[in-house]
């Protein structure tokens, strides 16, 4: 099978697979640490962005979804941000996108006023404000690995005793490439269905799809699938099911996908230079005055999401409008 398909049923496979077997991706107890399990500050800034592009839309009646919530922290802290900003939440309908019936119910208890769809054109019509954390590194990838007679593409298959292995097909008819030998190519097949939806949504009404997520803007011809199962990289066929598979984005064919579509792209830029432009420094300084016996866990929670080496630079930022709207904050 192709790594995608693999990558497909260790994700998604409704009895076995890793995300409908675990409902607690993304804290501190899981596999992996997202930027909202790391801060509060986090969520809050993001809400309070929601609110500045609602007022740019001209604060119609919108959906307020979200790709992927994971424990629903994200937008539990986005919705307590925005208590005091006056129309937004009566404006609001909360839509959460998951497929994981044990998320949706962790989901559940944090944000009770929200709906659920299984795909985000399930979600109702009309002006959206959409947010993917960490969504887009979840769509399963092919990789095509560069030998010395041309392409192939990398497989997942079984051994002589049984086990899982990598190999790779026979070679593929492929254009001349300057590539060298060992270059792995990787592409998100789903990558086209998400944008044209985006497409579809952004351009019967106002709207904005804010990505955020680690990956590239060059691709460095590396293998970038990776398993993480208790906060430690594990070997991808090691234990399926029971570690989560993602792959770094390519933020440079998201942004021709959406131009190509006729959407406005703004970024990708870093999530340190984006948060530092939202303001964090200063919800930063507010509440380690409120609260100085907290000041230095949140400065650490601040460096880890804007620093070059934590978070601030692997992870981008890129937001996708509806033609003719305003720059959106942040860019």
């Amino acid at each position: 099978m192709t790594v995608a398909e693999y990558m497909a049923a260790c994700l998604y496979d409704p009895e076995d697979g890793y995300y409908a077997t675990r409902p607690s991706i993304g804290g501190a107890n899981a596999d992996f640490l997202t930027a909202p399990e790391a801060s509060q500050m986090y969520g809050e800034l993001i809400g309070l962005w929601c609110a500045h592009e609602w007022d740019a839309l001209g604060k119609p009646a919108f959906n307020l979804i979200e790709l992927g919530p994971g424990r629903g922290v994200l937008m539990q802290d986005m919705l307590r941000a925005t208590q005091r900003v006056e129309g937004f939440q009566d404006s609001s309908n909360v839509v959460l996108v998951e497929v994981s019936a044990p998320l949706r119910d962790e989901q559940a208890e944090r944000v009770p006023q929200a709906e659920w769809a299984l795909r985000l054109d399930d979600a109702p019509p009309g002006a959206s404000l959409i947010i993917g954390n960490e969504f887009l590194d979840c769509l399963p990838i092919r990789q095509f690995v560069r030998g010395e007679d041309g392409w192939h593409e990398k497989l997942v298959g079984m051994d002589e005793v049984d086990q899982l292995t990598f190999g790779l097909s026979a070679a593929l008819p492929a254009p001349d490439s300057d590539d060298e030998p060992g270059t792995v190519r990787e592409v998100a097949p789903a990558l086209e269905s998400l944008i044209y939806e985006l497409e579809r949504r952004l351009h019967e009404a106002p709207g904005r799809a804010l990505l955020i997520d680690y990956g590239y803007v060059t691709p460095e011809g590396a293998d970038t699938l990776q398993a993480l199962k208790r906060h430690t990289k594990v070997d991808p066929i090691e234990t399926p099911g029971e570690a989560d598979l993602t792959a770094h984005v390519d933020f440079a064919r998201v942004a021709h996908l959406a131009e190509q579509a006729g959407l406005d792209v703004h970024g990708p830029i870093t999530q340190g230079l984006f948060l530092r432009g939202l303001g964090i420094e200063l919800r930063f300084k507010a509440l380690a005055e409120a609260n100085p016996p907290h000041a230095e866990r949140l400065a650490r929670e601040m460096h880890r999401l804007t620093s070059p080496d934590q978070m601030g630079a692997l992870f981008k930022v890129i937001c996708l409008s509806s033609p003719n709207l305003p720059p959106p904050a942040g860019f």
